[in-house]
Parts: C-alpha cells; structure tokens; sequence
C-alpha cells in the first residue's frame, strides 16, 4: 500500500475544520490503513485526516501499542497542565514547547464503528490533542504566546518546508 503525501504548512487545507464523519464503511477502512501507512513511515506518533487532504473529523496514532483510529473524537474530561516539544508531521524540522492539559479522556468511535473512551496521560494525551487541533484548522503555533508565535513564524519562513525530507523509520516519532 502506498503513503498519502503528508500537506506542508501554508497549505489552507490544515486550517480548515474538519467535517464529521456520517459513514462508517469500507472507503474509510481504506482511508484508515493508508493512513496508518503513511504515519508508520514518516515516523509519526499521529496523524490526521487533514494533513493527507481528508477533511474528515478521523485521526491515527501509535505510541507504542499499534496503531489506532479515533473516529468524530471529542475532549470529554481534562486536568492538569504541563509543557512538551512538539513536532509536526506538517512542519517537518521543527519543535516547539507547547503547554497543553496533562491528562485528557477523550470519546468518538473506532474504525469499526464502535464508541471508544480513552483516558490518556503523557505522550499519549499530547497526540491525542495534538491530533484534534488539526481537526478543527488548528496548528501548533497556535497555541504558542504571541510573541513565541512570531519568532516561530519568522524560522519556518526561513525554511523551504517543500525540501525537507521526512525520515523514513520508527524512530523519533513526531506527531
């Protein structure tokens, strides 16, 4: 099975909300195994659906227990707050300290349909947040203060994304 090409910064598709997904069946299990390609050899810990031009409310991830889809997710429950580098699968060379909820319980439906709630603490509730920004058109340098923004907007420019290469592997996984 071939990789979806992953959307780079400055592509409007990773700013526009994602729409719900209605039908669950085998387009989207389709949808779904390219994408757990696509996030295996970029060395992903997330993906989602709009990073591969699919706006679709559908992400994947695996930190280290398979890999896994969350169908229409949303935030039920959050504590606690802590800060952590990130990367991004569309910013590629980048990582930026962004402080987010340390514990989420999330809930949306499996691949197959079936509602799911997942609790989440560490890595795991960083990817999973990290994931459903892009679901609603939102990027990490968002969530960065204004002035961090900036400087951070200042470095990508000075970089062609479009000439980065994405490690192939299962190393450093970004998300």
């Amino acid at each position: 099975m071939t990789a979806f090409s992953i959307r780079i910064f400055g592509d409007p598709v990773l700013r526009v909300p994602a729409k719900k997904v209605t039908e669950i069946d085998g387009g989207l299990a389709r949808l779904v195994a390219t994408m757990y390609v696509t996030m295996d050899v970029s060395r992903g810990a997330g993906l989602a659906a709009p990073q591969v031009g699919v706006q679709k409310q559908l992400f994947t991830y695996d930190v280290g227990d398979g890999p896994q889809a969350l169908i229409n997710p949303e935030i039920v429950d959050q504590s606690g707050e802590c800060a952590y580098d990130e990367g991004c699968l569309s910013i590629p060379g980048f990582y930026f300290e962004i402080v987010r909820p340390e514990r989420v319980t999330m809930s949306g439906l499996d691949s197959e349909g079936n509602a799911v709630v997942v609790e989440a603490d560490d890595i795991l509730s960083r990817v999973l947040q990290h994931e459903l920004d892009h679901l609603n058109g939102t990027l990490m340098l968002d969530r960065l203060d204004p002035d961090e923004r900036k400087k951070a907007l200042k470095q990508i420019r000075e970089q062609d994304l479009s000439k980065i290469q994405v490690p192939r592997g299962r190393r450093h996984r970004r998300l």
